[in-house]
């Protein structure tokens, strides 16, 4: 496993409160909805075409720094999946076929019939190596950040018991549930300090976070034989030890496939990280003009 070096530290995404040095406002005007989704796109329209994917309890603004670092010269596409931020009210199902179907039809609005190099990041990283079956030949280069291997057998049990209470009893509270993997993802004291109205939102999105993690735990999100193109597999160094030895299992089974540690990072590497991310990201595109730009 390579390792990309920093001098950085994690602090909190800036989808839980913070924001980036630049507006999202350029985007948003160019922004439309596929259905009940919401999506955005930014960038020349002649320039690579990117597409990001957020995770469990994100948004698409909490990939909006790592966008920053590229739209300057590639078309990059970001959008809020099922569930969570501007497509928070979309009804479901929260499976990982249907953020399949979204990232298709995503990608045909803004982006039809050329080539994608896919980004995911957490459950993002799922959906990208999943959907790598249905576009084929469009898929120019895939990297994936911590994505979640639930199904194998040595991943940790703690998506499976969202719905417990304290004392661990059966409850079928998604809100309780929510609130739970946030603090358990960003500690309590970031939590308490998350402003009210963003404290409610999160807890409006624990149904999507619980059906598509019981969804993942069920099959393996990917068939190896799908991926016809070489995965960059990242993690942070300072991350969980199942998403480090996730990031080695994918270079193991994935044909040509690379594992790389990020130090100093943990799971939000991507936000906290940008630099060094999309350094190790447009490395693995190798496209001829494509730099890092500095938000």
């Amino acid at each position: 496993m390579c390792c990309a070096s920093s001098g950085s530290t994690e602090s909190m995404p800036a989808s839980d409160g913070q924001s980036d040095t630049r507006s999202d406002a350029d985007a948003l005007a160019q922004s439309t909805s596929v259905d009940e989704i919401w999506s955005t796109v930014s960038g020349p329209p002649d320039g690579p075409g990117i597409c990001i994917v957020h995770g469990s309890m994100d948004r698409s603004t909490g990939m909006m720094r790592l966008a920053r670092r590229v739209d300057h010269a590639a078309r990059v596409v970001r959008f809020d999946r099922r569930g969570y931020g501007r497509s928070r009210a979309h009804p479901g199902p929260f499976t990982l076929a249907g953020n399949v179907e979204d990232l298709l039809a995503v990608l045909d609005q803004h982006l039809p019939d050329r080539p994608i190099h896919l980004f995911g990041h957490s459950y993002g990283g799922d959906v990208v190596l999943a959907a790598s079956r249905s576009l084929g030949d469009r898929v120019a280069s895939i990297v994936v950040f911590e994505p979640p291997l639930s199904w194998m057998p040595w991943w940790p049990s703690g998506s499976a018991k969202l719905l417990t209470d304290a004392d661990g009893r059966p409850t079928d509270d998604t809100a309780e549930a929510a609130e739970r993997f946030m603090r358990r993802l960003i500690g309590d004291d970031r939590w308490e300090r998350l402003p009210s109205r963003t404290r409610t939102e999160r807890r409006a999105e624990g149904r999507a976070l619980v059906e598509e993690l019981a969804d993942l735990r069920k099959h393996p999100a990917f068939d190896s034989g799908d991926i016809a193109v070489p995965v960059l597999a990242m993690c942070g160094s300072r991350g969980a030890d199942h998403h480090r030895r996730a990031a080695r299992e994918l270079e193991a089974m994935l044909p040509g496939a690379k594992a790389l540690e990020v130090a100093g990072a943990r799971h939000f590497g991507p936000n906290t990280h940008p630099d060094e991310v999309a350094e190790a990201w447009l490395a693995h595109l190798g496209v001829d003009g494509l730099s890092v730009g500095r938000g």
